[in-house]
C-alpha cells in the first residue's frame, strides 16, 4: 500500500536560492509518517501511555532535484521491511513524475528506559 501526503513549499521552507533547504525534506517526510502510521490505526499516544514509542534509527537519504516556492508536492510511504523490533520505510517526495527526494527510514520502539523493545504485537498486525 501507498500512503500518499500532500505538502505545498512554503516561503519559510526555502534557502536564499529559493529552493527547499534539504533538512526541510526531513520534515516533510516526518509528517508523511506521523499521518501514516495514524492511518494504521497506531495510536501513538496510547503507546506512549504503555511506555513505548517510535524512534527514528537511521535516514539514508537522496538529493535528486530541487523543489522550490509553492510547488505542489506528494510525500509517498511505502512499508520497505518489518521485523520483530524494526520498519524500514521508503519515502519518496515527488513534484508530480517528478522524483525530487528519495530516503529509507528505520524506526524501531523504545521502552521508558530508552532501550529498543520488540514492536507490540498489535503494531505489527496492524502494518501492512
Amino acid at each position: 500500500m501507498i500512503h500518499q501526503f500532500p505538502v505545498r513549499v512554503y516561503y519559510e521552507d526555502t534557502d536564499l536560492a529559493g529552493i527547499v533547504y534539504y533538512a526541510n525534506y526531513l520534515k516533510f517526510i516526518e509528517r508523511a509518517r506521523s499521518e501514516w502510521v495514524r492511518e494504521m490505526g497506531i495510536d501513538q499516544v496510547e503507546m506512549k501511555a504503555e511506555g513505548f514509542v517510535f524512534a527514528v534509527r537511521r535516514v539514508e537519504a537522496d538529493y535528486l532535484a530541487p523543489a522550490r516556492f509553492d510547488d505542489e508536492l506528494l510525500v509517498e510511504t511505502t512499508l520497505s521491511e518489518r521485523t520483530g523490533v524494526r520498519l524500514t520505510l521508503k519515502q519518496d517526495v515527488k513534484r508530480g513524475e517528478v522524483l525530487l527526494f528519495s530516503a529509507l527510514v528505520t524506526l524501531i520502539c523504545m521502552n521508558e528506559a530508552g532501550a529498543v523493545a520488540r514492536l507490540p504485537a498489535a503494531i505489527r498486525q496492524s502494518v501492512h
